[in-house]
């Protein structure tokens, strides 16, 4: 675990968010490259596959909580930073707890192997771990424990990041697209599939910064009158889902991280009919010149 302990454990950030198209996005790129620097995560022209696997209570505590606006919220989830090589049990992926406290947003993550976050997550074992990521690996097993969480979504979706400059330290600048929903299999190492969330003419930006934004920014985002919004794309996939007569809390179920690691992948025929009608639908914006 010692490789792992460089990572940064730990944000305590502001985050703005803005639905805006890909014209959009295309101008404020070529600005905000004025002032940040692509980030070195990025590949394929600084872009990145993220992929997220939720766990929520059957009831959807988590999910209920943003919606009925509760002030001090928790979220688990594992994350994967798609590097473009196949997942096995060894890739190092994130267990997040993301928190909301008020208005600032804190993140507390552990990087681990891919079958550590599911005997973790998955089978709630506590494990060995390295002494920084102690607290956090505690905190998981207690709230999977305490409120029963089992997996419930995957979202997925392409992101540009850019970043700030040592003039404006902790900015943080992303462009999501191609946000899909995935209920089954709820497996990150299986190929992408899922019900797409948005538009491919939607992005939406999010500004992350520790303290303040920036003056020049701020003055580019009245320059461009864009709105703020209050999104959660968990929260988008979960009430996508239940406009779909198949989706019931009650039928979510956990599998132990053998089950997940030995499965193969397979799409149920009504999951194939409804991405497959999304795909139409889209052709037709595109056709129609949407975007």
């Amino acid at each position: 675990m010692s490789n792992y302990s460089q990572q940064i454990r730990t944000f305590n950030r502001f985050e703005l968010k803005y639905l805006i198209s890909l014209r959009q996005a295309g101008e404020l790129k070529k600005i905000l490259k004025k002032y940040l620097l692509p980030d070195v995560y990025g590949h394929r022209d600084n872009r990145y596959q993220v992929t997220s696997l939720y766990y929520d209570s059957p009831d959807l505590r988590c999910y209920w909580e943003k919606e009925n606006g509760i002030k001090t919220r928790r979220k688990l989830r594992v994350r994967y930073y798609d590097s473009g090589s196949v997942i096995t049990e060894r890739t190092p992926v994130f267990v997040e707890i993301k928190q909301r406290v008020d208005r600032v947003t804190q993140k507390r993550r552990a990087m681990l192997p891919y079958i550590d976050a599911l005997r973790l997550c998955n089978d709630r074992q506590m494990l060995e771990s390295d002494p920084e990521d102690r607290p956090l690996i505690e905190e998981a097993y207690v709230f999977l424990w305490q409120y029963n969480l089992i997996p419930s979504s995957i979202i997925r979706y392409d992101r540009q990041a850019l970043v700030g400059t040592i003039y404006d330290p902790g900015l943080r600048v992303t462009f999501d697209t191609d946000i899909t929903l995935q209920l089954h299999p709820l497996h990150l190492h299986e190929k992408r599939s899922g019900l797409p969330l948005t538009s491919l003419n939607q992005v939406i930006m999010e500004i992350k910064v520790n303290e303040r934004m920036p003056f020049w920014l701020t003055e580019l985002i009245a320059a461009k009158n864009l709105n703020l919004i209050r999104i959660s794309k968990y929260c988008s996939g979960i009430k996508a889902a239940w406009e779909m007569a198949e989706f019931q809390c009650q039928n979510l179920m956990s599998e132990s991280a053998n089950e997940v690691l030995s499965s193969t992948y397979s799409l149920p025929l009504f999951w194939e009919n409804v991405c497959k009608s999304k795909e139409n639908s889209i052709k037709k914006e595109k056709e129609n010149g949407y975007f």
